[in-house]
């Protein structure tokens, strides 16, 4: 087996084992400092803003490439020991099953306790304003980050882990990092998060669609109906101002026989999205842990992918 791809089967693991634990000083927050402080310097020094964005996008990506690449040229000149260990380490910091898992439990708990704390527990993982949620609407914006995050945070990283090891891994999180915190479309980020938004949708054009199809496999494989899933996936895949979200919320929409999407409150407006899905019924808790399945199976599929592309290629 090639160094690489064991080196992201035993990160894969790793993740499943232990998630992101709090102790950790997760690489993502160096990140997000360095596209903080560039933002707010780039915008200190006035001009063109449009200008500005590229500089931000192509600088935050190419330092930590950079780093990802130093860190593991250092390891290599260890030995090929100390080389695996380090990329191990970086391939499970960059993959977010337990932890997204976890943080949809936790608003599963939460709406145990009633809203105001479900609506405080939900906004850690979703943008929109949450505030006057409904049960229902909490559940929906759930299974939304975590069907949108199956791309982001599972089946990308492990793309991109595939094709180019870690550098290239930590190349797509600074991509989905820089999206996340300047790649908006109001008018504080329109002009200095475009190139960010754009390289973002880029990135994930290929993987999104991948984790459509593994999410309806998934979705046999646990019982749901996986042939819903497919059809929702075929008809609403365009519905979003995203071309890459509404695939796998597509996916989990038709899977679970809700409705998902439709317009939501940002930043105290609303913004006005498509539906993805029918509304055959409501959403309820369950469909929490439903969604949780569905990632847990999606990201295995995947990982048994990889396999099988390394036994064939």
């Amino acid at each position: 087996m090639r160094f690489w791809i064991a080196a992201l089967m035993a990160g894969y693991l790793l993740d499943l084992l232990l998630g992101d634990p709090e102790w950790l000083y997760h690489p993502v927050r160096l990140i997000g400092k360095y596209i903080s402080f560039a933002e707010k310097h780039l915008r200190k020094r006035g001009g063109n803003l449009r200008i500005s964005a590229v500089v931000l996008t192509v600088s935050t990506m190419l330092i930590t490439m950079a780093a990802a690449f130093l860190i593991l040229r250092g390891l290599g000149l260890l030995g090929r020991i100390p080389l695996f260990v380090g990329m191990t380490l970086m391939n499970w910091m960059g993959i977010s099953v337990k932890c997204m898992a976890k943080e949809a439990r936790d608003v599963g708990k939460a709406l145990e306790k009633g809203l105001p704390e479900a609506r405080k527990q939900v906004a850690r993982i979703v943008g929109r304003d949450t505030q006057n949620l409904s049960e229902e609407e909490i559940v929906k914006a759930t299974v939304e980050t975590v069907a949108e995050n199956t791309t982001d945070g599972v089946i990308s990283p492990m793309f991109y882990a595939l094709i180019g090891g870690p550098v290239l891994l930590w190349g797509f999180k600074a991509a989905n990092t820089l999206d996340s915190m300047v790649g908006y479309r109001d008018e504080k980020y329109r002009d200095i998060g475009w190139s960010s938004a754009r390289l973002d949708d880029v990135l994930n054009y290929l993987p999104a669609r991948l984790t459509a199809l593994l999410m309806v496999g998934a979705s046999f494989l646990i019982g749901l109906d996986g042939k819903n899933a497919w059809r929702i996936v075929r008809r609403d895949h365009a519905n979003h101002l995203s071309p890459n979200c509404a695939w796998s919320e597509a996916a989990a929409a038709g899977a679970l026989h809700i409705q998902l999407g439709g317009t939501h409150d940002y930043f105290g407006k609303p913004v006005e999205k498509p539906t993805i899905g029918d509304p055959d019924r409501p959403a309820e808790r369950e469909d929490i842990l439903r969604s949780n399945r569905l990632l847990y199976v999606t990201s295995a599929l995947m990982m048994i992918l990889i396999a099988a592309v390394e036994v064939l290629v």
